[in-house]
């Protein structure tokens, strides 16, 4: 197989794993920057561009898009899929995982454990807003924000009300969220391989921190989710239309609660706290879907 991995940086711990499963298993690969590509959006021509050649002959992509260039990399990946190139995870779904709001309003439909969460525009309606998800500790989140960046714990109600105002007066888009006491800063990162939940993870926040995002100093252990847990993870991440994904979930005493779903999630902390070669797994994937496509086209 030409396996082609979308990614801004071919040193990247995640992208590099996925270069060796890769080729471990016989297949080329390349590592493609996704903002140096340009597109030819020509009727029944679709084509890309990268560094003044053609991209052609790939059986698979794997991408491996920011949050920062959701927008670019999904119109990149839509040209992929124009051009009949199978991708894992569509750029349907990952512009629609990348928003929190939306997400949240789809898992609310199909009834999915979630923290009480509010959502408003305007500084009048705070007051409300805080007697809607409860009494503090809140936490206040941008929309946009990723890997624990933009997230704020409110202790007091005059504390929320100032964050929220300040947010506001910036234009940015935020959620208020109860805190979830019980789950005492630990969280858990179940990764998603097609339908199975191939590894997890506990995740702790450091003394004096509540997010427990490893790249805020948090640790990983392995650890052993429950039937409840998997399910939820497994209906998440089918909400959302996505093969490859991170469901973090939160321990509550009303169950398991889903906080986000993530379409790029990193390979380092998963494989180094549970020891498994999820980078293969991923690879392994490829290429069934790449043979179920194949047999499709010879039985159409």
């Amino acid at each position: 197989m030409k396996i082609a991995i979308l990614s801004r940086r071919s040193q990247l711990y995640s992208t590099r794993r996925l270069v060796e499963a890769a080729k471990a298993r016989g297949h080329t690969v390349q590592v493609i920057d996704t903002l140096r590509c340009y597109m030819n959006i020509a009727s029944h021509n679709p084509g890309i561009h990268y560094r003044g050649q053609s991209l052609e002959g790939f059986n698979a992509v794997i991408p491996r898009i920011g949050a920062s260039i959701t927008f670019y990399g999904a119109a990149v990946l839509r040209q992929f899929e124009m051009m009949n190139v199978p991708t894992i995870n569509s750029s349907l779904s990952i512009t629609r995982s990348r928003d929190k709001l939306r997400s949240f309003q789809l898992f609310s439909k199909r009834g999915i454990g979630l923290p009480v969460t509010g959502f408003a525009d305007s500084p009048d309606d705070i007051d409300d807003l805080i007697k809607i998800v409860g009494e503090p500790p809140l936490v206040i989140k941008l929309v946009e924000g990723t890997q624990g960046i933009g997230v704020v714990l409110a202790e007091t109600k005059q504390a929320a009300q100032s964050v929220i105002e300040a947010f506001l007066e910036l234009d940015a888009h935020i959620m208020v969220q109860e805190y979830i006491k019980e789950a005492q800063g630990k969280d858990i990162r179940c990764f998603v391989v097609g339908k199975k939940v191939v590894a997890a993870m506990a995740r702790q926040a450091k003394g004096g921190e509540f997010r427990s995002n490893l790249q805020r100093g948090g640790k990983a252990k392995l650890i052993k989710i429950t039937p409840e847990e998997r399910k939820m993870a497994l209906r998440a991440v089918k909400i959302m239309g996505l093969d490859v994904a991170g469901v973090d979930l939160l321990r509550s005493n009303r169950g398991p609660l889903v906080m986000e779903v993530n379409s790029s999630p990193g390979l380092e902390g998963i494989e180094k706290a549970t020891g498994k070669n999820v980078a293969g797994m991923i690879i392994q994937y490829c290429e069934k879907q790449a043979k179920k496509r194949k047999n499709h086209q010879a039985l159409g």
